[in-house]
């Protein structure tokens, strides 16, 4: 194939799919974790950018917990906060309760040069991955992130799969809806047309566009989804 032929080639395939190309980068972008650090010490904190961006992860340094808040959001994609403890003006842990009053749900390695017993328990009660005592090893703190990770990822599919259902279901219309909650329950066409005072075949009709919908055609999980939308019978 000539060189002319293959610019062709390229060219009309990326004519044809600009969808897709987009597709591709957005998710690219999406599955590059990000580590935000906040220490004082700049050595140590572009110690850590150092050792973070070595195995491949994108890094976000900061100073102080107040340099942090002041940038006013936190990275919408997989991602963690390396903390230390001891900082000047607002510390770690304040800053934890302060994320938290804010529903930042990033979770949080938390750094020390002291080793502190009731300031680590009450670090991790309140949600931290971990608690390095410095100096540690790198490969700990590495294994911390990757928990960390790992968390924030499973907790992101659950809040997207959430919003997805919430999606669905407020495509439903309102008789829609009652069929739902009735046949979660366990109960058959007649009684939930009995129930709602309707004919068997419309509540036939009602069933299946409520699966339809939902985008299942398993009972089973039009329960869990049910479930998982907090969704009850009418009478309860």
């Amino acid at each position: 194939m000539t060189i002319a032929k293959v610019i062709f080639f390229i060219v009309r395939v990326r004519r044809k799919a600009p969808v897709a190309q987009h597709s591709i980068r957005t998710l690219a972008v999406a599955e590059e974790p990000i580590i935000v650090v906040v220490d004082d010490d700049k050595d140590f904190r572009d110690s850590l950018g150092a050792l973070f961006s070595s195995v491949g992860f994108k890094v976000k340094l900061f100073g102080s917990a107040a340099e942090l808040l002041q940038t006013g959001l936190f990275p919408d994609v997989v991602s963690c906060l390396v903390l230390d403890v001891r900082l000047p003006g607002l510390g770690g842990l304040d800053l934890q309760t302060e994320l938290s009053k804010k529903s930042a749900s990033i979770p949080i390695i938390f750094m020390t040069g002291h080793g502190d017993i009731p300031m680590s328990v009450k670090a991790m009660k309140a949600g931290a991955v971990d608690f390095l005592t410095k100096p540690f090893r790198e490969q700990d703190m590495l294994d911390a992130v990757s928990i960390a990770l790992d968390r924030d990822r499973t907790r992101r599919k659950t809040e997207q799969r959430l919003t997805d259902l919430r999606s669905r279901y407020e495509r439903l219309s309102p008789r829609e809806r009652e069929v739902l909650a009735l046949v979660t329950t366990g109960l058959k066409n007649k009684q939930i047309a009995f129930e709602l005072d309707v004919a068997e075949i419309t509540v036939k009709a009602h069933r299946a566009h409520v699966m339809q919908k939902m985008g299942t055609q398993s009972l089973a999980e039009l329960v869990k989804m049910a479930e998982t939308l907090g969704i009850k019978s009418p009478g309860s």
